[in-house]
């Protein structure tokens, strides 16, 4: 390829002469949308098309003579490969630096120029962060222009996917209800009006669910509540008329998406608003003229704890992902070494097991399948372009990393195993366990209720630590409840601890530690558990307590483990956790795939 003309180079020089027609110095392209979203619809995946990046975090900065890329370890061998030839540089971040561009940008830009981001993209408190860091060296930072906009032929429109219910049982609470409790909170932080952009905190309130982005059962929207009101901003046409007589009967109006800028810029000044910093943009945020409120919104907390009902549901989606997992697993292993599989092989047949079990959606997430080394590179994708065949020569062996995720009805579904190929080494089998350990030092805590997450994190790095070995991202996310994979407030993590990190009963969290040997293989073994109150021989004395109850119903290879690093109440837990899987997927199984499971849930 020539990378003079590779179409990356073109797409930055176009850039180069959109900075200087608009007297700027540099761009900064996040990887956000007008919702500050994980995944993002295709009008705003710039970042990717202006870098050829496809990692789904990272962000751009083009100056009038520089270009670099700022990813964390997750992606840096992806970055490294993707961005070769383009003449962009990698800036290589610690996981969870956010702030390394800016430092990066105060640091390049002279004096009297200016640095051009889309405010209708930049989240209140990463606007806040360039501004301290660019104007005390006389930087300026331009929120009104959208570059991408000029530079970017045949950019995608809007996603015109319809929208749809979240069918009963599965929506166990009325929006009506949610309404009426989010109400309550804006009462009681002396609110008239609350903002809303958030897709997944819409979805939850509004029981819809959409398709305007991968994965996530979401859709573009913004919401305006009041005492009296409920707007909705959408797209046109993606509510249908009977859908929306319903929405109106519990207290929804609709307004045209584009609206929703010009409905904050209209609210009394008399009216107080409330908007969540870390959940808003600065473009919307300066619309409004009134009195303003900066709080989490109170959606993110109460979606965060599943109700009972919601608990059963996912329960019960577990257990039909659990299945799916057998079904492939049982296949994957008779066909290995007769049939020629792919990583690509793994993802098809693996979401087509999926797609067979009840109440399926599709992915929650795109599967991750990394043989041997590219086991090594946590958020690995194989594209056709560039995928592994999973095979090895006799007397040789590796392992294979899968992490996969469900949609369904009653709930979301993520998870990671490693599976033996061929003849596993020592050094190998040590790596696992030390892995294994530290999911099963977390699964088996309990602590006082309202515990914030990071305080929670090293419980799972302690058996690594003492070998000398780290790895580079969190150890558990929150899970949404057919919705987003990833979903906050709390996380189990090296975070800077906040009170609205605190784990509380109903919150649905990831446990995954892990081991990343770049070139060789990668270790990492993910469950989700759910938050339940916990007894304890005190009965409350010192408050109450919570533990983890493992929802994830899939067995863990116990071929891979070096036993001698378990002690004998690491095993009994495993051996109980597996007697569960067994007890609970068997009544859903039959032929080779209940073979396959009895096998793999055998005591040790």
């Amino acid at each position: 390829m020539d990378t003079r003309t590779s179409p990356v180079r073109l797409r930055i020089e176009r850039t180069r002469d959109a900075l200087a027609a608009a007297g700027a110095h540099a761009l900064l392209v996040p990887s956000s949308d007008p919702h500050l979203s994980e995944y993002l619809p295709e009008r705003w995946q710039g970042r990717q098309w202006l870098s050829g990046f496809t990692g789904s975090m990272g962000t751009l900065v083009v100056t009038v003579d520089r270009a670099a890329l700022f990813a964390d370890s997750r992606y840096w061998e992806q970055a490294e490969a993707e961005l070769q030839g383009s003449g962009i540089a990698l800036e290589r971040i610690p996981t969870g630096n956010a702030s390394a561009h800016v430092d990066w940008l105060a640091a390049q830009v002279p004096a009297g120029a200016s640095v051009v981001v889309d405010g209708q993209v930049l989240g209140l408190a990463a606007a806040k962060a360039l501004r301290a860091a660019l104007e005390p060296k006389g930087v300026t930072l331009r929120t009104d222009l959208d570059l991408l906009e000029q530079i970017w032929p045949d950019r995608p429109a809007l996603p015109a996917a319809p929208v749809g219910e979240h069918p009963q049982p599965y929506a166990a609470v009325p929006r009506s209800a949610k309404l009426a409790t989010l109400r309550e909170a804006m009462a009681a932080a002396g609110a008239t009006q609350h903002f809303v952009s958030t897709v997944d905190d819409i979805a939850w309130i509004t029981n819809l669910r959409g398709q305007d982005v991968p994965y996530n059962p979401v859709f573009l929207a913004h919401l305006l509540v009041s005492a009296e009101r409920a707007t909705l901003f959408i797209g046109d046409g993606k509510i249908a008329p009977d859908l929306a007589e319903r929405l109106a009967a519990d207290g929804f109006t609709l307004a045209p998406y584009a609206g929703a800028g010009d409905a904050l810029a209209a609210l009394a000044e008399t009216e107080t608003l409330l908007l969540d910093p870390k959940r808003v943009t600065l473009g919307l945020r300066e619309r409004a003229r009134c009195a303003v409120v900066e709080k989490i919104n109170p959606s993110t907390l109460a979606k965060s704890r599943k109700t009972a009902e919601e608990a059963q549901f996912t329960r019960e989606a577990m257990a039909e992902d659990g299945a799916a997992m057998c079904e492939f697993y049982a296949w994957f292993e008779g066909a290995l070494g007769d049939e020629r599989i792919t990583e690509l092989t793994i993802d098809e047949k693996l979401a087509a097991a999926r797609s067979r079990r009840p109440g399926s959606m599709g992915p929650s997430f795109g599967t991750i399948a990394g043989f041997g080394p590219n086991g090594a590179m946590p958020h690995y994708r194989a594209t056709e372009e560039a995928h592994a065949v999973v095979e090895v020569k006799p007397g040789e062996g590796t392992l294979l990393l899968i992490d996969s995720g469900g949609q369904y009805f009653g709930g979301t579904t993520d998870i990671t195993r490693v599976w033996p190929i061929g003849t596993l080494t020592p050094a190998m089998k040590r790596d696992y366990t030390l892995v294994l350990k530290g999911t099963i030092a977390l699964s088996r805590v309990r602590f006082p209720r309202g515990t914030p997450g990071p305080m929670l994190d090293a419980l799972a790095r302690a058996p690594l630590w003492a070998e000398g070995i780290e790895y580079g991202h969190g150890t558990g996310h929150g899970v949404g409840y057919c919705l987003a994979v990833h979903e906050g407030p709390q996380t189990i993590s090296k975070a800077v601890v906040e009170p609205q990190m605190a784990i509380e009963p109903g919150m649905i969290t990831s446990i995954e530690p892990g081991i990343y040997r770049p070139g060789q293989w990668g270790v990492r073994i993910e469950n989700l558990v759910l938050a339940v109150p916990a007894a304890t021989a005190e009965d409350g004395r010192f408050g109450e307590f919570l533990e983890f109850e493992t929802l994830t119903l899939c067995p863990i290879d116990t071929r891979c483990i070096e036993r001698s690093l378990l002690r004998a109440d690491e095993i009994d837990w495993l051996n109980r956790y597996h007697a569960t899987v067994r007890e609970r997927l068997a009544p859903k199984l039959s032929g080779a795939a209940l073979a396959w499971l009895k096998a793999r849930t055998e005591a040790i």
